[in-house]
């Protein structure tokens, strides 16, 4: 009895254990397994798919962004060397002055010693009498040509400025041009293309100073000449007036005989 039961206990722990180690094989649910693993296999191929189109995608772009900035370029890249010249010029104030200044600032008196570098005589503040006599020439009275004086020579000012700076405007336009010309990207060309009306505008404008000098003097000459005309006109007003109260004084003191004249017989 005592063997029974020693060999039974040594059996049972050999008999669970053994059939512990049996596998039980469902051939439905190990199909599934296979088709759900096949989908996400397929599902996992097709995301990566979309990723490598999109990844090739995005590469596209790049190059076709590379390929925009190589033929428009980046505007903000793009340095010229004739803006600085023109912004200096155009920040310049005008050599002329204002036409209201030069006529308030005649002085008669520069015009009695004026001869222009020796180009005209000089007429001088005073002169002699033949009797030896010095007269004083009253300066006031030569101040409209004075006025003429300060016009005239404000346009030679202008002029000279407007050459020089139209010597220069127009070497910046040659090298505009030249830039334009060697130009690689639309974002140059157009900034150059800006540059190229500003500097036009600018040489345009100082053509527009030296017609405002011009117009200065020929205001201040048709001023002149209007005010001679006028000094002319009240001049003989004056001789007529006096000629007039002349004969009226003469008319008055020397009777003129209205009977005949009758001379003694004897």
């Amino acid at each position: 009895m005592k063997k029974l039961i020693a060999v039974i206990t040594v059996a049972l722990p050999l008999a669970f254990s053994a059939r512990a180690q049996w596998i039980v094989y469902d051939p439905t649910s190990n199909m599934t397994q296979i088709l759900d693993e096949a989908e996400n296999m397929a599902e996992f191929v097709s995301m990566v798919d979309n990723q490598v189109q999109q990844i090739q995608t995005l590469s596209d772009q790049l190059s076709e962004f590379k390929n925009y900035e190589s033929v428009f370029g980046n505007p903000s890249q793009v340095a010229l060397t004739t803006v600085a010249p023109l912004e200096s010029d155009l920040q310049q104030v005008e050599p002329g002055q204002n036409p209201g200044n030069l006529a308030t600032n005649a002085d008669g008196n520069t015009a009695l010693t004026f001869n222009n570098s020796g180009i005209y005589s000089t007429v001088g503040a005073s002169f002699q009498t033949p009797g030896g006599q010095t007269v004083q020439r009253p300066a006031d009275q030569y101040k409209q040509y004075s006025a003429i004086i300060n016009t005239s020579s404000n346009y030679v000012v202008v002029a000279n400025n407007a050459m020089q700076r139209r010597t220069a405007i127009k070497n910046q336009i040659a090298q505009t041009a030249q830039q334009l010309q060697a130009a690689t990207t639309d974002a140059e060309v157009q900034k150059l293309h800006a540059v190229l009306t500003g500097l036009n505008a600018d040489l345009a404008s100082t053509d527009d100073e030296l017609n405002q000098a011009t117009s200065s003097v020929l205001v201040q000459d048709v001023q002149n000449r209007n005010d001679q005309q006028k000094q002319v006109q009240a001049l003989t007003e004056q001789q007529n007036a006096g000629f007039e109260e002349a004969v009226s004084n003469y008319t008055a003191k020397f009777k003129l005989l209205n009977a005949p004249t009758t001379f003694p017989t004897q």
